[in-house]
């Protein structure tokens, strides 16, 4: 069993992706959320999503890769076959980014229901994938 710092550090990593994502699973199929429910799932997307793409540098490194960026781990991840849908990772990292800045009704709206239907999937596939690992 490998105990490198490396893959000591994706597996503590995912500890708090599994905390995070576990808070998403459990709110996110709410019907008729209120506006302070979607909120949270907005929020509870962010925050596992942050968690998701470091959790995949971290394990990226573990296995020799050096990649930095966000966009540069979802990369490599999809490449790696650690994710099975690269355009859904860099749709859900461009819109975590237009989360953080801007706050709309319409967009709080169609964005629970793409977290729902398209971002939460993407999260339990990487979950269960390193899961096994």
């Amino acid at each position: 069993m490998d105990t490198s710092p490396n893959d000591i550090r994706w597996k503590q990593r995912f500890e708090n992706f599994e905390k995070s994502y576990k808070l998403l699973e459990k709110y996110h199929n709410q019907d008729t959320p209120s506006e302070i429910e979607k909120a949270g799932i907005v929020q509870f997307f962010e925050m596992t999503f942050e968690l998701a793409w470091k959790v995949q540098k971290d394990y990226l490194e573990a296995q020799g890769y050096l990649v930095k960026s966000p966009r540069e781990t979802i990369k490599q991840a999809f490449q790696f076959g650690l994710i099975e849908d690269g355009h859904v990772w860099m749709d859900a990292l461009s819109k975590r980014n237009l989360s953080t800045h801007t706050y709309d009704e319409a967009f709080a709206e169609k964005f629970v229901e793409e977290i729902k239907h398209v971002y939460f999937p993407a999260f339990r596939s990487l979950y269960e994938k390193l899961l096994k690992e």
